[in-house]
């Protein structure tokens, strides 16, 4: 039941043609506002959302569309995620303060749920104009090639994205070691999840170190192209893989390589 993965790459590819890209660095200060969370929002977030959302629906008759800028007006709507129904889940413009600034750290995520699991994701970069997808068994692709990082073998030779406090907190273990023991390599992040997981995929990065409210839109298409590449992710609370789940509820998750690296890197980030 799981339309063609070209068909969707399709559709998201022209929407950001046709609505996203020719948005970026020319917004006007009336086309962005602010959502009651505090987030911004633009223009382009909104209508990409809407035509992204009946492309999808036509493409997969009877299935339901849970998109950011609509939750924020609709919440109940998540509770599609645990229905009997397909369920696509949209982040229109993820990185949108990136977006809004003319960083070109962007990018328009999709997955694809069914009965509670999901089973496909997109994240297209519009600048790059290349997407990385995912089904769910059938491993990562990229233009046509199927991506398969390299899985690294010693701690030195990982890298990752961290927050500003996590890297005080990683230094702080360095100095506390004074050098006698191996500790990878971070970057800042993004201010991008989906560009994060892209670079997963690609092996640019090898771990990521997410805490807060992990949204569906930013993250269940991304952990299951991290999956299909190799890598290994779990929920620092629970030990269990990230799931769709209707309750936005604040947790910590950490992306790695392998289980065995994840739980050298848990030692290190949360002790």
């Amino acid at each position: 039941m799981t339309p063609e993965p070209v068909k969707v790459e399709n559709i998201i590819r022209n929407v950001a043609e046709d609505i996203v890209f020719p948005r970026f660095q020319t917004l006007a200060s009336h086309e962005i506002s602010t959502k009651g969370s505090g987030d911004i929002v633009t223009i382009a977030d909104e209508e990409a959302e809407y035509a992204l959302g009946q492309a999808l629906k036509d493409l997969l008759p009877g299935s339901v569309v849970i998109g950011e800028e609509e939750i924020a007006e609709n919440p109940i709507i998540l509770n599609a995620l645990t229905g009997d129904e397909p369920v696509w889940v949209i982040d229109p413009v993820d990185g949108t303060q990136n977006f809004a600034n003319g960083n070109t750290r962007f990018a328009m995520i999709v997955a694809l749920i069914y009965g509670g699991k999901t089973v496909a994701g997109w994240i297209h970069e519009p600048v790059r104009d290349t997407t990385v997808w995912a089904l769910i068994g059938e491993g990562v692709y990229e233009a046509n090639k199927c991506l398969q990082p390299n899985s690294p073998k010693q701690i030195d030779n990982l890298i990752g994205t961290l927050s500003r406090f996590q890297k005080e907190r990683l230094s702080a273990f360095c100095i506390e070691q004074n050098g006698k023991q191996e500790l990878p390599k971070s970057v800042e992040k993004y201010g991008c999840v989906g560009a994060e997981y892209a670079d997963l995929a690609r092996g640019n990065l090898q771990y990521a170190f997410y805490k807060g409210t992990l949204k569906p839109w930013d993250h269940l298409a991304g952990v299951l192209i991290h999956a299909e590449s190799g890598g290994y992710s779990a929920l620092v609370e629970t030990r269990i893989p990230l799931k769709p789940d209707p309750k936005l509820r604040r947790q910590a998750m950490l992306l790695a390589p392998n289980e065995d690296i994840w739980h050298y890197l848990l030692n290190l980030l949360v002790g």
